[in-house]
């Protein structure tokens, strides 16, 4: 057992705190029935389920691309984001992220401090409309989201950050990133909305941010021993991908369509949308392959796959059906060509998030700026390729102002952590593996190896 400090007594002392003090926050009466429209909390329900689908199926995603002694250690960084999003988002994530504007850079943290005022507030945000659910399923289903941003992050880190320190960059990455992006873009009053910059479920607030605070998470981390020595590292299982592809796939239902907030017509559009751009991404990462004299392979199809999903992100409600074949095609040529590129260089982004999420979002971010169109949602804009060349400017400069930030604010976040504890595990660690270094954990060929009374054990588990 390893000898208590107060680095390992903090983060259960800080949780006894928490829920120490939650017992002070007074119970409110719940929300009223009669306001609300049954049909669009009974699919905003399930979108919300499906968007939380999507963390394991990223942990399957990425789990199965990395080597078979890092399997576990690469899969919990994903679901513990779970944990430690969904505590922060009651006390004050979510009044950061949609509490009353503070300029129109962050909403104030003590508007919705501890839930106040979500379980029974009246469903409308801060210079919006009026919503037809309730502002507790809206705060659900935007969790979902926080979620899931800084587990995108993994991939480019995998293999070599401390368990406590990504822990350390969940938190600053949620407070100090996610919330004021959320704001600035989806509430009412942040300063992107006011500027006219559209994203219908993500693609600067998600993909562009995590992309940016992968590529500088590589930076910071350096490079693996086995990048540096130029081994290839078979990946652990492929089924893993293939499954956590399908429930991406699944999931990005309730993360594109619930987006629209209610079961109409929008939604469906934003289903169509985002099903036949990750279907055209796919076949076009696959083909280009080919094109370029590889096989076709079942890792080419899956990743294009989530780069077309990626892509139709901010898009999905506002362009039409036919455009998001060519988005979902031109997005995975561009992430395609940034990962050959990438390998080239000296770039250690483990899973090539930066060239897959990050570019995958910008590319997403400027198609919207083309092909947005009223016709298909009228509270949008038309874009360039039906006339109007401001809206794509307006999108550039988002795109460029969140990118700046998302990279600088995040290479702030992990030089601060390894300031105060190591980032990085050692070259020992990383050679042993991080399932055993930082886990006591081990996945081999179907056997899960568990630390019991000082000596590891084996228990059968399922591929």
């Amino acid at each position: 057992m390893s000898k208590l400090t107060f680095k390992s007594l903090a983060p259960f002392l800080l949780l006894a705190i928490i829920s120490i003090a939650v017992l002070f926050v007074p119970a409110l009466p719940n929300f009223d029935e009669g306001k609300y429209n049954g049909a669009d909390v009974a699919w905003l329900i399930v979108a919300t389920a499906l968007v939380f689908l999507m963390t394991p199926g990223l942990a399957f995603f990425y789990g199965g691309m990395v080597h078979r002694k890092n399997v576990i250690s690469t899969m919990i960084k994903s679901l513990i984001a779970a944990g430690v999003v969904s505590v922060l988002w009651v006390i004050v994530g979510y009044s950061l992220c949609f509490g009353d504007t503070v300029g129109g850079f962050i909403g104030n943290p003590f508007t919705h401090l501890f839930f106040k005022g979500v379980v029974s507030g009246a469903p409308v945000l801060q210079g919006g409309t009026p919503l037809t659910i309730p502002l507790l399923l809206f705060s659900l289903f935007q969790l979902m989201f926080a979620i899931i941003t800084p587990g995108l992050v993994v991939g480019a880190v995998a293999e070599r950050i401390r368990f406590t320190a990504y822990i350390l960059f969940i938190v600053l990455f949620s407070l100090l990133v996610y919330a004021p992006l959320a704001h600035w873009t989806w509430h009412p009053k942040g300063f992107l909305a006011q500027m006219g910059v559209l994203d219908f479920a993500g693609g600067t607030v998600v993909h562009i941010s995590a992309g940016c605070a992968a590529l500088a998470g590589a930076l910071v981390l350096k490079r693996r021993q086995s990048h540096i020595e130029n081994k290839e590292i078979p990946p652990a299982n492929i089924p893993y991908v293939l499954i956590g592809t399908g429930l991406l796939w699944f999931g990005w239902f309730g993360f594109n369509a619930g987006s629209a907030l209610a079961a109409n017509a929008l939604s469906v559009s934003a289903f169509a949308t985002t099903n036949t751009a990750a279907a055209a991404a796919g076949l076009s990462w696959m083909f280009f392959d080919v094109l370029r004299g590889k096989k076709p392979s079942v890792l080419g199809f899956c990743i294009g796959a989530v780069v077309g999903l990626v892509a139709i992100t901010p898009a999905a409600g506002f362009v039409a059906i036919p455009q998001s074949i060519f988005i979902g095609v031109v997005a995975a040529i561009i992430s395609n060509l940034a990962v050959y590129f990438k390998q080239k260089s000296t770039l250690d982004d483990t899973l090539d998030v930066f060239p897959c999420h990050g570019i995958g979002g910008m590319v997403g971010m400027l198609m919207t700026g083309i092909f947005a169109t009223k016709a298909v949602n009228g509270a949008g804009n038309d874009g360039l390729f039906y006339g109007n060349p401001s809206f794509f400017l307006t999108q550039l400069k988002g795109l460029a102002i969140v990118v700046a930030y998302s990279f600088t604010v995040s290479y702030g976040i992990f030089k601060f952590i390894n300031f105060i504890l190591p980032l990085r595990v050692s070259s020992e660690e990383e050679e042993l593996g991080l399932d055993a270094s930082q886990h006591d954990e081990k996945y081999l060929q179907g056997v899960l190896l568990v630390r019991h009374n000082g000596a590891m054990e084996e228990s059968l588990m399922d591929e």
